[in-house]
């Protein structure tokens, strides 16, 4: 059964290898239709894959290859939550050591351009506890790039 609501991605043309990375950087994911083009497009010919459904982490998506036209932006990441700082440095280092990009305060970017906040659940309960421990964690963040759980713990206990 088609999910109700599913993430559309646009990729010039390599859906399908982003699905695949994706499915074999993070559990609980999986690629599953690849559909070709029937006839001739603006971005490509007959036969070429034209979309690729995935799942990510849970969560129902669909790779266009749609061409060049538009690319990834800032205004769209997938937040990954990890539980330390091993599971941290996996998606950081997968991410960024394939063609990605490090960005700041956590957000690094794949090889296609798509944003990913690769956030340990330390820092998320540290800004939620709200006075001197938020304060104190979301000035230590806005130092990183990838995100340092030891850090961040000793900031919030100040």
């Amino acid at each position: 059964m088609t999910p109700k609501n599913t993430i559309c991605l646009w990729f010039d043309k390599d859906a399908e290898d982003a699905a695949r990375f994706y499915a074999a950087t993070f559990p609980d994911s999986k690629v599953g239709a690849v559909f070709r083009a029937p006839s001739d497009f603006p971005g490509g010919k007959k036969g070429d894959v034209l979309t690729v459904e995935f799942t990510l982490l849970g969560i129902p998506c669909l790779g266009l290859n749609g061409g060049p036209a538009f690319k990834h932006s800032e205004a769209f990441s997938f937040q990954i939550a990890t539980d330390d700082q091993a599971e941290t440095d996996r998606y950081w280092n997968a991410i960024v050591g394939n063609g990605g990009q490090e960005s700041a305060c956590g957000w690094c970017k794949d090889k296609w351009g798509l944003s990913w906040q690769i956030t340990p659940r330390v820092l998320t309960d540290a800004l939620t506890a709200g006075g001197d421990e938020a304060r104190r964690a979301f000035e230590a963040m806005m130092t990183m790039t990838k995100i340092d759980v030891a850090a961040i713990e000793g900031a919030r206990r100040g």
